[in-house]
Order: C-alpha cells, then sequence, then structure tokens
C-alpha cells in the first residue's frame, strides 16, 4: 500500500483478508484426538469463564441451547467438562472444563503455534519477521478495539 492509500477502509479490507486467510487455514491443523470447531469454541469460552451454565454458554456463543448441550454432552462423554452443583443455587449445574479439557486446548494451541513457527522458519527475512512481530501488539489491541 502506497502513502495515498492509507485509508482506514484501505487497511481494513487488507487486514480483513490477510488475517482471514491466515485463521482459515490455521484452523485447518489437525491434531489426533481433536475437537470439533462447536467442541473448542465451548471448552476455550469456559476455560476463559469459569464455571458457568449451558445456557449462558449458549447466549455467548450464539448457537441454540440444545446446540450447545448436544456439545457439551460430548465434551463431558470424553471426560473433558464436569457439572457440579451452583453452591448459590443447587438446582443450576455449572460446567467447568477438566484437566484433560485444558490440556485438549494447550495441544491445539500448540499445534498452531508449530503450525506458524515452521511458516516463519526460512521463508522470511530478519527484517520481515521483526515486522510481524512489531504487528502482533497491534492487532492484538485492534481486536480489542471491536464491539
Amino acid at each position: 500500500m502506497s502513502g495515498d492509500e492509507l485509508t482506514s477502509d484501505a487497511i481494513a479490507t487488507a487486514l480483513l483478508t490477510s488475517v482471514g486467510a491466515l485463521v482459515r487455514r490455521v484452523r485447518r491443523v489437525r491434531v489426533e484426538g481433536e475437537l470439533t470447531l462447536p467442541e473448542r469454541t465451548a471448552l476455550s469460552l469456559l476455560d476463559e469463564a469459569g464455571a458457568t451454565t449451558s445456557s449462558a454458554l449458549a447466549r455467548q456463543a450464539q448457537i441454540t441451547a440444545q446446540a450447545m448441550g448436544a456439545t457439551l454432552g460430548g465434551l463431558r462423554a470424553r471426560g473433558l467438562v464436569e457439572r457440579s452443583a451452583d453452591p448459590r443455587d443447587g438446582r443450576r449445574v455449572l460446567l467447568t472444563p477438566t484437566d484433560a479439557g485444558r490440556q485438549a486446548l494447550a495441544d491445539k494451541r500448540s499445534a498452531r503455534t508449530e503450525l506458524l513457527a515452521r511458516a516463519l522458519t526460512g521463508h522470511f527475512t530478519p527484517g520481515e519477521l521483526e515486522q510481524l512481530a512489531a504487528a502482533a501488539p497491534l492487532l492484538e489491541r485492534l481486536a480489542q478495539e471491536i464491539r
């Protein structure tokens, strides 16, 4: 992009195109015993939010309660999520990731990190690597600004 093309719209288009392609390719990484995208989403949300209900997770993921229930059922069957009574309201059931669930997320993240590291090694100049390193915190900050 030349200096004349540095408009917010042009930058937004370029970022959406390039980051979108990167995310799609990274998501294709296969890990043995891999989680499906809905399972990974539910487990990630649980890991971030802590103990919560299935309906709260469904709202957060913007899917139906039935779809979230099916996803969580599969995760429970594999020992990746556990249920417990809500200490404040014994009628409610809270869900949390198990140690195995957290490990499944970590394994997926590690596989993605390894994939990116292999792509960077030998294919980018030291200057390009510095540019990518400098862009990472800016992309994180940009993500935080999107509401």
